[in-house]
C-alpha cells in the first residue's frame, strides 16, 4: 500500500475519532459540546468605577463636587441634560460567572450633593474576594505600630520652611511685535 494512502487513512481515522468524542462529551452532569469545553482564557475585566459601601458611608449631604469626586472618583457617565446627575456604573465580567452591573447615581444641587442612590454595593473585603476568586483569604493584619514599636525610630526630620516666591509682576511684554 502506498504511502500516501495510508497518510490520508490515518487523517481520516482521527477526525472520524474527534467527531465521535465530540458527540460523546459530557462533564459532570452538564451536557456541553467540545466547543465549550475548549475555550481559551478570558481575564476577568473590571469596567467603570468601583464604589463600596466604605466610600458611601463618607458620603454626606451639603458636600461639593469636588469632595465626591475624591470620594468616588471621576464619574463614568456624564450627560449634557442631567447637568446636576453622576453616574457611577461598575461591572466585573468573568469567565463562566454572571456578574450583575451596580450603579450608584449621585444628584447635585446648586453644586453640592443633594442625594444618592445605589444599587446593594460590596464592602472592600467582598470585592477582593471576588476578585481573588473567591478563595479563602486569612486573617488581614492589623496595620497599627504599638507606642513602644515606635520608640526604636528616630523622630522625624524637621521641615524647613521654603521661602515665599516673588510678586508676579503686574504687567507682561507683547508676545508679538506691535509695528505690523
Amino acid at each position: 500500500m502506498p504511502v500516501y494512502i495510508l497518510g490520508k487513512l490515518r487523517l481520516t481515522l482521527v477526525f472520524t475519532l474527534a467527531a465521535v468524542l465530540a458527540a460523546c462529551a459530557s462533564t459532570d452532569n452538564q451536557d456541553q459540546s467540545l466547543g465549550q469545553l475548549l475555550q481559551p482564557y478570558r481575564i476577568p475585566v473590571i469596567q467603570g468605577n468601583v464604589v463600596t459601601r466604605e466610600q458611601l458611608a463618607v458620603l454626606k449631604p451639603g458636600m461639593s463636587r469636588i469632595q465626591v469626586r475624591d470620594i468616588l472618583g471621576t464619574p463614568l457617565l456624564t450627560s449634557v441634560f442631567h447637568g446636576e446627575r453622576w453616574d457611577y456604573v461598575f461591572t466585573l465580567r468573568r469567565q463562566g460567572v454572571d456578574t450583575p452591573s451596580r450603579k450608584v447615581v449621585v444628584f447635585f444641587k446648586n453644586d453640592l450633593l443633594e442625594r444618592f442612590e445605589a444599587d446593594a454595593v460590596p464592602s472592600e473585603a467582598e470585592f477582593v474576594a471576588t476578585l481573588d476568586g473567591g478563595g479563602a483569604t486569612g486573617a488581614v493584619p492589623v496595620l497599627e505600630a504599638a507606642p513602644q514599636a515606635l520608640e526604636q525610630y528616630p523622630p522625624p526630620a524637621r521641615t524647613v520652611t521654603p521661602k515665599p516666591l516673588p510678586p508676579l509682576p503686574a504687567s507682561y511684554p507683547p508676545l508679538e511685535s506691535t509695528s505690523r
